[in-house]
């Protein structure tokens, strides 16, 4: 949502009912993951019942994350160009189909980096010796996860996150006397990306012991996905940060477990 337009709620409903299917998706693997602990404990209630209340939960979350992040984004100079565009009833910008696949191509090529820079924690000294609690899911429920990473992740960590961040740091300097310039930007690019590093330490304790390098290793890696992305939805918008990401997670979650 540009700056100075008035609120769109098919924005909003769209991104929200993309959110909630990524979120739909990502159940086969997390349930996977975590399937041999889940069978040596007691659930409170059915596990059908837990995952219901879980979906209305995060449901009603990212309905506040991306109202918010839509609300700010048009005072920061952020948003979804394309599919505002769409929206609106003008087609799709000149262009998108090669900025699209430029972001995909970036996507591919951060997994990449990320995976060289993971032999090289792991030279350090940073093994990933599961834990002994997780199985391996296979390449269709990474698949479906890639969405998961490409939506979700990308709305509460882009969209929501940095771009509040961004706007926090505006208003410092607008107190100034200052306007916001790429400093802000990269400041919000940087201290997201480290939040979204930090934020999967839970996930990786399940699958594998939490030791300084496996913690640095999780925060540095997933830091870089971070400082990416968050470049590509400052440049491109939203939509590239999305489909790098899928990009990404596809590499990482079901082309290299398969080789």
């Amino acid at each position: 949502m540009a700056s100075g337009k008035t609120w769109n709620w098919k924005e909003f409903l769209v991104l929200l009912a993309a959110t909630v299917l990524s979120i739909l998706a990502v159940v086969p693997y997390v349930l996977t993951l975590q399937s041999n602990i889940l069978k040596h404990i007691t659930l409170p209630m059915p596990l059908w019942k837990i995952l219901a209340l879980q979906m209305v939960e995060n449901t009603l979350v990212f309905a506040v994350m991306i109202a918010a992040g839509l609300y700010l984004a048009g005072k920061v100079g952020l948003g979804l160009p394309f599919l505002e565009s769409a929206l609106e009833g003008r087609g799709f910008p000149r262009g998108a189909a090669h900025t699209l696949g430029i972001a995909a191509a970036a996507g591919v090529l951060t997994s990449l980096l990320v995976v060289g820079l993971d032999l090289l924690f792991i030279r350090a000294g940073a093994s990933f010796e599961a834990a002994g609690t997780a199985a391996t899911p296979p390449p269709w429920q990474g698949f479906l996860a890639a969405f998961y990473g490409g939506i979700a992740e990308e709305v509460s960590m882009r969209l929501f996150l940095m771009t509040l961040l961004a706007w926090l740091l505006r208003e410092v300097k607008r107190a100034l006397k200052g306007k916001p310039s790429g400093l802000e930007i990269w400041l919000a690019i940087l201290l997201s990306a480290l939040l979204f590093g930090l934020g999967h330490l839970p996930m990786t304790r399940v699958l594998t012991s939490l030791t300084p390098m496996v913690v640095a290793r999780a925060v540095a890696l997933n830091g870089i996905f971070g400082i990416v992305m968050g470049w590509l939805y400052w440049k491109q918008g939203l939509e590239s940060a999305m489909i790098a990401h899928f990009s990404g997670d596809l590499v990482l979650h079901v082309i290299l477990p398969m080789i």
